[in-house]
């Protein structure tokens, strides 16, 4: 997929844990796990906002666009 989830590097610098953000965002941990690890194939637009609302950052912060060739590599 074109789409990569980079959570993990903004929970990093917010020096904040995955049930952190969980509890948060009201979200359950394994739902949150599968986004971070890019095996969602959707994300409601009301969570993208909780999520960045917790970590204070921007959408672009935690996902990004990787073309094609750059997947492979």
């Amino acid at each position: 997929m074109a789409i990569r989830v980079t959570l993990d590097d903004v929970l990093h610098d917010r020096r904040m844990t995955l049930s952190e953000l969980a509890e948060r965002v009201d979200i359950t941990l394994a739902n949150l796990s599968i986004l971070k690890t890019g095996k969602a194939r959707a994300v409601r637009f009301s969570t993208l906002n909780a999520i960045c609302e917790a970590l204070d950052c921007q959408p672009a912060d935690i996902l990004t666009f990787a073309p094609a060739e750059e997947e492979d590599e």
